[in-house]
C-alpha cells in the first residue's frame, strides 16, 4: 500500500519537480496581472460575448500534471495571440503597457517549453475558445476601444484561473484525489 502510494506520488509529482521554472512563475504572472490591471482601466460593464470556459479549467484540474502545464503553455500561448495584431493603436491604454505584458507572458511560455514537450499540445477546444473570442470581440466591433477593455477582462481573467493551477501544482495536497474528467460532448 505505502509502495503503490509512494508510486503515484512520485508519478504525479515528477513532472513539477522536474521543471524547476515553475517556482518563477508566480513572479511573472504577479507582474503579468498587475500590467493587465493598468490596462483594464475604467471598467465598462458588457458582458463578454463568449461565455467564459471555467469547465476548461475544472476539467484540467483533474489530469496529470504534465497535461496541466501543457495546457497553461498554451493558454499563455493563445492570450499572446490576442494582442500580436498589426494594429493595436485603438487600444485604450498606453501600448508600451502591452509590449511589456508580451514580454512577460512570452518569458512565461519560454520557461513551461523547458518543462514540456513543445510537440505536445492542448486540446483543440481551447484554440477555438480564443479564436472566438477575439472574433466576437475585437473583430466584430472594429477593433474598438470596448472590445478591447472585453479582451483584456477576460484575459485576466484566464491569468488568474492559470495562477490558480500552477499553485496546485506546485502545492498538491488534492492529488491523492484526482479523478479524470469525462470527455466532452457536443
Amino acid at each position: 500500500m505505502l509502495s503503490s502510494s509512494l508510486l503515484f506520488l512520485f508519478t504525479v509529482l515528477t513532472p513539477a519537480l522536474c521543471c524547476d521554472w515553475l517556482r518563477h512563475y508566480d513572479h511573472y504572472s504577479n507582474t503579468s496581472l498587475t500590467l493587465v490591471r493598468r490596462m483594464v482601466g475604467q471598467v465598462t460593464h458588457h458582458e463578454a460575448p463568449v461565455s467564459f470556459p471555467y469547465r476548461f479549467y475544472s476539467c484540467i484540474r483533474h489530469t496529470e500534471v504534465k497535461s496541466q502545464l501543457v495546457f497553461i503553455r498554451d493558454s499563455l500561448s493563445l492570450i499572446s495571440d490576442l494582442y500580436h495584431h498589426d494594429n493595436i493603436s485603438s487600444v485604450p491604454w498606453e501600448t508600451k503597457l502591452t509590449h511589456r505584458f508580451l514580454i512577460d507572458i512570452d518569458s512565461m511560455i519560454d520557461g513551461l517549453n523547458t518543462c514540456v514537450s513543445m510537440q505536445k499540445r492542448a486540446d483543440t477546444r481551447l484554440k477555438k475558445y480564443y479564436k472566438r473570442l477575439v472574433r466576437r470581440t475585437v473583430y466584430c466591433t472594429g477593433r474598438s476601444s470596448e472590445s478591447w477593455q472585453t479582451l483584456i477582462r477576460e484575459t485576466k481573467l484566464h491569468l488568474d484561473q492559470l495562477q490558480l493551477l500552477v499553485s496546485s501544482i506546485l502545492h498538491p495536497s488534492a492529488a491523492a484525489n484526482r479523478r479524470r474528467c469525462p470527455p466532452h460532448t457536443h
